[in-house]
């Protein structure tokens, strides 16, 4: 049996988590270290947390919020959001978290990266992509919450995650985002083919199916948000997770 790791995403806007669709419309599904209690009760393998406050409200890392999650997670933690510089990245490992989380600072502040995997380790640091498809059927990398691009293809922003020295990659389709139909699997072939650090799939997950199918084209690991707070028909928020009795059934023994 193939044990794979199923991680919830929280997802912080001033304090409050909420869940995206297609990196807008925000819905506010409560607090967060109310949903962390939970998942500690649910057995959870690992949470990734980011913060998708805008930078008109806050500029840098919320520590005080940071430590009071790492202190009610019974479960490792990947935090990303405003670490700009090594000072910030120190304070929050130092209150706990083991994975530092990098987007726009992948692109714009890389010696920030390169350094908290020189200090810290390769298996602190997680490269999150996001990836949208244009109107042209072209792949693009966006960052800054999917305001800007990347100028550089998939193939030249991998030679440059594995110089920064990344231990892993957040995968996220912002056009599936919250959409609860599935992954971008031929986005997650795509990167694995490139890249030989472990791939964890993001945005939209629906089912336990989505995730075999996201392991079949080649991520180490699955993420999601909405699938874990929504419940039913008519979407009423519900935070859930898996039993593990049936992820071992319908995941881990299909592998």
């Amino acid at each position: 049996m193939r044990r794979i790791r199923v991680i919830p995403v929280i997802l912080i806007d001033n304090g409050r988590a909420v869940i995206t669709r297609q990196f807008g419309n925000s819905v506010y599904v409560g607090d967060p270290i109310n949903a962390i209690k939970i998942f500690n009760d649910k057995e959870v393998d690992e949470l990734i947390i980011l913060d998708i406050t805008s930078k008109s409200k806050r500029q840098e890392p919320d520590f005080e919020l940071i430590g009071k999650l790492a202190s009610e997670s019974f479960m490792p933690i990947a935090y990303g959001g405003h670490i700009m510089h090594i000072g910030q990245a120190e304070r929050i490992i130092s209150s706990g978290v083991e994975k530092i989380s990098f987007n726009t600072s992948l692109f714009n502040m890389p010696e920030t990266v390169q350094e908290v995997s020189r200090r810290y380790g390769k298996q602190s640091v997680v490269a999150s992509i996001d990836i949208t498809r244009t109107m042209f059927g072209k792949l693009k990398i966006k960052t800054e919450n999917s305001r800007k691009s990347v100028d550089l293809s998939i193939k030249e922003c991998v030679n440059k995650l594995t110089g920064l020295g990344v231990g892993e990659i957040f995968l996220t389709s912002i056009d599936q985002d919250g959409m609860m139909k599935g992954y971008q699997y031929h986005v997650i072939s795509e990167f694995k083919e490139l890249i030989n650090v472990p791939i964890i799939a993001s945005g939209g997950a629906g089912s336990i199916d989505d995730f075999r199918k996201a392991i079949d084209a080649g991520a180490s690991a699955v993420a999601a948000g909405a699938m874990f707070y929504f419940k039913g028909s008519f979407n009423s928020v519900l935070i859930n997770y898996p039993d593990q009795k049936v992820l071992t059934e319908k995941l881990y023994n299909r592998i």
